[in-house]
Parts: structure tokens; C-alpha cells; sequence
């Protein structure tokens, strides 16, 4: 898969960029930027890199079958549908849209064109969350009673676009998204009620606590910008329970590692050899090629576009 990416935002070039690089049937041939300076370091990652001035250009290269968009937020539809329109395939950063009901024309533009549309949702492909998925479904901590989890990191530039409402800003939709989907996915349950406190500042949410219930069990997780980093998932179930210490970007937040106890047994796996990315990178282009299922269709991102909307909707003023 011949791999364009619209922009030079600072997660292509540190992590999409070179997973490009490592993942097998694909290759980074071009980039869309006005900004030449951006563009260095991804041309000494690829020499012989094209370079377009502008985003329609790049959509119109021949030589390109699929887009990598990491645009500002407020950007992600828009230019999801016109690269799809272009007969190209699209996996677009989280959060693809600013609202659930945006995602519908995203899901009738992949039908239409039949171009597959995804959302950038590594944690969905590395192998810990499918290990997870399989402990709860086979009963490993006996029925699941509560959830809880966290994501903070430190950003205090107030030029940034996290800290620009206009522009889709906010924790929550940068990495509150992150236990919303990796608890979805784990249990295959969607939420049935939600309540949160939201901190604001400049008119976007820089710390945020929720709690919500799903089937048969609760969940809790607090998320922010401008706090120290960390970030954690734990599963209680009434026999045990399964702990993952860097469960959304590890090695970054340190050793990624699963840990599970039951009956007074402790185990203990690690995943620190895996670049999550280069496995997305694979998977959707197995998903473009051959049909075979991707782990984080629209419909799922549309159900995790929903809870975001839910928590913003019921945060105690």
C-alpha cells in the first residue's frame, strides 16, 4: 500500500511515520505540506519523498492508494470524505469527528466509494488489548464488577491546538477517548448511564472525571492535559483482576505490561516489542485488500464518538 499523509503534525512524524517504515506491504511516497522546514525530517526518513504544496495535490497523486490524515480536529471529516472521494483509502486520526451523527456520512461514503474509512485507533490492533478481550471472555477474573483507568499528560502551551476550542480542543477527545474504547472493546458492552465533572479553561476541557455504568458492571477514569503524565487500566472481576501499566502508549509511559492475579497467583506478560502502529499500518491495508475485518470499524467509532458526547452532555456544571 502506496501511503500519503496529508500534513506534517508532530504524530506522523514521530510514530506513523516510522511505523510506515516497519510495517510490511507498505511504503510512505508522499507528503502534503506548505511548510518545507516541517517536511525535512520526513524526507530524510524517506529519500526521494514527494513533497506537495498543497492537500488537493497529494488526493490527486496516482501514485498514492491510501491517506494518513492528522489535521487538527475540526479538519477530520472533511477531509476524510474528499480523500475517499478521490478513490483513495483513509485512516484519520482520533477523533474522526467532533460528533457521532458526523460519522454517518462517513460510513455512507466508505459504502459508496468503497474505499475503507478508519479511525487511528492503534490501541485496537496491539496484542495486550486482544489478550485482555480473552481473559475476560473466558472468565480468567470471574464476572467483570468494575473498571477504572487513567490518562494525563503535560501540555500547558495555550497556542497549541489542544487548548483551541474551534479546533475540537480538549482532554477528553485527545485521550479521554482512550479507556472509553479499550473498556468497549475489552467487553464488547456499550454504556448505559454516565455522569462527569468537566474543569474548564479557554473553553476546553483540561481535566475531566467520569463514571459510568455499563451491563453488569461500572467504570470510572479521570483524563487531563495539563497534569503529570500517567495513565493505567484496571479490570475487577469478583475473583481477580487484570492490571496493564502503560495500556495506550507504552514504552513511552514505561514497561507495558499485563498483570493478572487470581486465586493468589500473580502472572505477569509483557509486550514491550511491539510497535502498535506498524500493526495498524498492516491491518488496514489487509482490511483494503482483502475485506477481512478491522478491529475499529466506523460503527465502533461511532459508538465511542457517542460516549464522548454523552460525558460532555451530562457534566455537572
Amino acid at each position: 500500500m502506496r501511503w500519503g499523509i496529508l500534513g506534517a503534525a508532530k504524530i506522523a512524524r514521530t510514530d506513523v511515520a516510522p511505523a510506515m517504515q516497519l510495517a510490511r506491504e507498505a511504503e510512505l511516497v508522499a507528503l502534503a505540506t506548505r511548510d518545507l522546514d516541517r517536511a525535512a525530517p520526513f524526507a530524510q526518513l524517506v529519500p526521494g519523498l514527494r513533497v506537495h504544496d498543497s492537500y488537493e495535490a497529494l488526493l490527486a497523486d496516482p501514485e498514492i492508494d491510501a491517506i494518513y490524515i492528522p489535521l487538527p480536529n475540526h479538519l477530520h471529516v472533511d477531509w476524510s470524505l474528499r480523500a475517499a472521494q478521490a478513490g483513495k483509502h483513509v485512516l484519520c486520526e482520533k477523533p474522526i469527528a467532533l460528533e457521532a451523527a458526523e460519522i454517518d456520512a462517513l460510513i455512507a461514503a466508505r459504502d459508496t466509494t468503497g474505499k475503507l474509512i478508519a479511525e487511528a485507533f492503534m490501541v485496537a490492533h496491539h496484542p495486550q488489548w486482544a489478550r485482555v478481550q480473552t481473559l475476560l471472555a473466558e472468565g480468567a477474573i470471574g464476572p467483570l464488577e468494575h473498571v477504572e483507568g487513567c490518562f494525563t499528560y503535560t501540555n500547558r502551551d495555550l497556542s497549541n491546538i489542544r487548548h483551541k476550542p474551534e479546533m475540537g480542543g480538549g482532554g477528553l477527545r485527545d485521550v479521554g477517548v482512550y479507556p472509553c474504547i479499550t473498556t468497549r472493546l475489552a467487553t464488547g458492552q456499550e454504556p448505559t448511564g454516565l455522569r462527569a465533572q468537566i474543569r474548564l479553561q479557554n473553553g476546553v476541557d483540561i481535566f475531566a472525571r467520569v463514571w459510568a455504568e455499563f451491563p453488569g458492571f461500572t467504570m470510572s477514569f479521570y483524563c487531563g492535559m495539563m497534569q503529570t503524565r500517567r495513565q493505567y487500566m484496571t479490570f475487577h472481576g469478583q475473583d481477580g483482576w487484570l492490571h496493564l501499566t502503560a495500556p495506550f502508549n507504552g514504552p513511552v509511559y514505561g514497561d507495558t505490561v499485563l498483570e493478572w492475579q487470581r486465586d493468589s497467583v500473580t502472572r505477569i506478560e509483557r509486550f514491550n516489542a511491539i510497535n502498535q502502529y506498524a500493526l495498524m499500518i498492516e491491518n488496514f491495508a489487509r482490511t483494503a485488500s482483502s475485506g477481512t475485518p478491522f478491529a475499529c470499524p466506523l460503527e465502533v467509532s461511532r459508538g465511542n464518538q457517542a460516549m464522548i458526547d454523552a460525558i460532555f452532555a451530562s457534566a455537572e456544571p
